[in-house]
């Protein structure tokens, strides 16, 4: 998981690509929420979010 997060990264800082750091923490959060949504009961309280 470091390496990737290395290489992610390296890229970004090679090719000036900072832009890509918020919508790669958008995307993860994202997921994190839809991961612990379907597991738990919170379910009804984060579709309200959205």
């Amino acid at each position: 998981m470091t390496d990737l997060l290395k290489d992610l990264w390296g890229y970004m800082k090679d090719r000036k690509k900072y832009w890509l750091a918020p919508v790669i923490l958008i995307l993860v959060f994202c997921g994190l929420i839809l991961i612990f949504g379907a597991s738990t009961g919170l379910a009804p309280f984060i579709y309200s979010l959205f």
